[in-house]
């Protein structure tokens, strides 16, 4: 995890433009959240993971879904994805999304560590309307998104249109590129731009005949100041009930390289789907977990 608080605040009350700083920093808490995703973000799957990339597979019925993000203590910012996907006729499958991350618990202090008044409120927050549509074998999605960034007393809100598309290429490879909080070609601190490919090595029959596929995945994160992170990670689907997916990915935003890990579980039982994932921690500041639920209307 790159950004804990320190660094949160510092993008906050650094030299330069304030709203700029503000926008960069609520796009930070986002990132926070991305470090429990188990696959790179352009490949997530799912009514929540509309907020990684709006083109998700066009459902037959309606679904919903919930992330909650819980990062360590010595972070302390929580979050919430929530979604609902309904298809429509000739159009696609429509959906409105709300995505809120915060850090609950900083206080005011004088000459001492001693708390002094109310709280501080740091919150980025926002509401989107998403579309995606499939044809073929490519699927297409937009999402008009509102986003409101609050510190303190200081407050900024913006819209921002971002697209994705996901493309399977034969029986064995699937690619994928979305964008977040997209601003303008180049980089910007508050904007992320996603690319990831996953490759199927083997599909066969695992113990007492279950079916069993295995894929390779690599992603690449972009459009900020720094470079390019990278993820490299692998899937394990024990036919539909349960998946395992683990990544390993390179951070290397702002100049500070840094390693980490993360791993899930996702279990299928009947129209709905649980999933559990954490990533590994760096620098002794503890894991980030993520627990999502995703119901399908009958």
């Amino acid at each position: 995890m790159r950004f804990p608080r320190p660094v949160l605040l510092l993008a906050l009350t650094a030299p330069g433009p304030m709203l700029a700083a503000q926008a960069s920093a609520g796009t930070e808490l986002w990132r926070l959240a991305a470090v429990t995703l188990p696959i790179p973000p352009a490949l997530a799957t799912g009514a929540a993971a509309a907020f990684w990339n709006p083109a998700q597979r066009t459902a037959d019925a309606g679904q919903l879904g919930l992330d909650l993000v819980q990062t360590p203590q010595a972070v302390g910012a929580s979050g919430v994805i929530a979604a609902l996907e309904l298809p429509l006729r000739r159009v696609g499958t429509v959906g409105v999304l709300y995505a809120r991350m915060g850090v609950g618990d900083l206080v005011r202090t004088t000459d001492s560590p001693d708390p002094a008044g109310e709280s501080i409120p740091f919150y980025a927050q926002s509401a989107a309307l998403t579309w995606a549509r499939a044809a073929g074998l490519t699927i297409v999605g937009a999402s008009l998104t509102y986003h409101d960034t609050r510190f303190d007393g200081v407050r900024l809100d913006r819209w921002t249109l971002d697209a994705g598309f996901v493309q399977q290429i034969g029986e064995r490879i699937r690619v994928a590129a979305a964008t977040r909080g997209f601003r303008r070609v180049g980089n910007d601190p508050a904007q992320d731009v996603y690319a990831g490919m996953q490759y199927r090595l083997w599909r066969g029959t695992l113990w007492r005949e279950a079916p069993g596929t295995l894929v390779a995945r690599f992603g690449l994160t972009f459009g900020h100041p720094g470079g390019a992170d990278q993820q490299l990670g692998a899937g394990l689907d024990v036919g539909a009930p349960l998946s395992l997916d683990v990544v390993l990915a390179r951070e290397a935003s702002y100049g500070n390289a840094a390693w980490r890990g993360a791993a899930g579980v996702r279990v299928a039982i009947g129209r709905y789907r649980l999933s559990f994932a954490r990533d590994g921690g760096v620098s002794d500041l503890g894991s980030a977990f993520r627990v999502g639920l995703e119901a399908r209307f009958n």
